[in-house]
């Protein structure tokens, strides 16, 4: 079954029954395995690497697991390292309005929610933001499924479910434009679907009596659905296409060069001519080895006792470590600071951070049609900026800025300083006027009381 669209919901008779078939065929498709996968490799559960088994095969070529060998599972943090890094480039500093109402209206915690939503939206490929009131709140891909217009489409309704176990009860809220719905079904049959609470709308009024308590006296909807979508980049997938072969690639080099020190460390001991020597001879002659590190050998026969030990490859695994690694950092647009010179100049820096001011171009068109939208939902006209979260050599840059003082205001100075966050600028402006202001005022004079007690107190 393929996705389903706002259109089949309108068309369906049993509303309950799509309510499910939608959420299985959205835990079916591809998008929700790999955002799924996603979520592994974020912490940093590789899920190739994990299950990875050694294998050998019998004489009659059949496959079985080799217990022998060792199998260490070294994962990489790269998923959860590079992402965070995209993340915190263009957000790490908060978005900043035209007009300071703008950050009041949207709750206190609006940028830690929207750093929030815009992670799960790089490696899941979308989240979305459900504006509830006067806050945001985080809908991952992986509990929402979308309702979108086959014409036009806009995002017209959505299903969000959550389940403890599958032992446990499945609990859905259907959104519409006209309100939300909740569902519930039972532990034992997740086709019985009831309804808990019929459709409420999303704003609420309520009035508090002493006899009554708090009640609801009426209520209203927002102009559009109030849930939207924030898009990872404008291919509409995870970060995690692409990203997981190499990452893959790496984990099994660097485990199999583990696995390879444990197997071959020991010393293998050869020895010839000893043909009447079984199985427990061996074991006895060995084991006396590693304890008194001394063999008695027959001289009189031809018997002859041989070391060997093995040289691992490393120097060849040690360069495609390094150039998978590079390939990783190189096609996610991300910047490896080790590749950075220590005192480079701003210039260098520049250079290096070109990828990834790239693809954070194309991640924050994202985020401000995200904002964009939502400004809209509730009625206030203005526009998001953000200072991107870069190293630089700050001893150069400041020295750059204030060369160039006597052609700026004090304001834009402070904005281009590298160690003032855009938050500082108003609170040093702010000091800065009330210090100007007392500098230039002049106390008033004094009155003719105020002489006559400054003298009798003299006196």
């Amino acid at each position: 079954m393929g996705l389903l669209t706002f259109q089949d919901f309108e068309k369906a008779d049993d509303k309950k029954q799509f309510l499910l078939s939608a959420i299985n065929a959205h835990r079916s498709s591809d998008d929700y395995k790999i955002a799924v996968d996603a979520d592994e490799y974020d912490h940093e559960r590789n899920v190739t690497i994990l299950n990875y088994l050694k294998v050998m095969f019998t004489d009659s070529g059949s496959p079985v697991v080799d217990f022998t060998a060792s199998n260490a599972k070294i994962t990489s943090n790269f998923f959860h390292r590079l992402n965070t890094q995209r993340k915190t480039y263009l957000l790490g500093n908060g978005v900043t309005f035209n007009q300071e109402s703008t950050k009041t209206k949207l709750g206190v915690d609006f940028d830690n929610t929207l750093m929030d939503i815009a992670y799960s939206a790089l490696i899941k490929k979308v989240a979305y933001g459900y504006w509830n009131y006067d806050h945001l709140v985080m809908f991952e891909y992986t509990e929402f499924v979308p309702l979108y217009d086959e014409e036009t489409s806009a995002l017209r309704a959505g299903i969000r479910f959550w389940q403890i176990s599958k032992e446990k009860p499945l609990f859905i809220t259907l959104y519409e434009e006209d309100g939300f719905t909740l569902y519930k079904s039972q532990a034992d049959d997740v086709e019985a679907i009831q309804e808990i609470q019929p459709k409420k709308p999303y704003v609420q009024t309520y009035q508090y009596t002493p006899a009554d308590g708090e009640i609801i006296t009426g209520g209203n909807n927002y102009s559009s659905l109030p849930i939207i979508p924030l898009w990872g980049s404008q291919l509409h997938q995870s970060t995690l296409v692409g990203m997981r072969t190499k990452i893959d690639s790496y984990d099994l080099v660097r485990s199999g060069f583990a696995n390879d020190l444990n197997d071959v460390q020991q010393i293998y001991w050869l020895i010839e001519n000893a043909g009447g020597m079984d199985d427990e001879d061996l074991q006895k002659f060995r084991d006396r080895l590693k304890i008194q590190h001394i063999a008695k050998i027959d001289t009189r026969g031809d018997a002859k006792v041989t070391p060997y030990t093995q040289e691992i490859p490393y120097q060849a695994r040690k360069e495609f470590l390094n150039d998978i690694k590079a390939q990783i950092y190189e096609d996610f647009g991300a910047l490896d600071v080790h590749t950075v010179a220590a005192g480079a100049t701003n210039d260098h820096i520049d250079a290096a951070y070109q990828p990834m001011d790239e693809e954070a171009d194309d991640f924050e068109k994202q985020v401000s049609n995200f904002i964009l939208q939502l400004l809209a939902l509730i009625g206030v006209e203005d526009y998001p900026s953000f200072k991107r979260n870069r190293v630089s050599n700050e001893t150069e840059r400041t020295a750059m800025i204030l060369s160039a003082s006597e052609y700026l205001d004090d304001e834009t100075i402070l904005s281009k300083l590298p160690f003032i966050t855009i938050d500082e600028v108003k609170t040093i402006m702010e000091k800065k006027d009330i210090e100007n202001r007392d500098r230039f005022t002049v106390p008033p004079e004094p009155t003719n009381d105020s002489k006559e007690d400054k003298e009798e107190t003299n006196e």
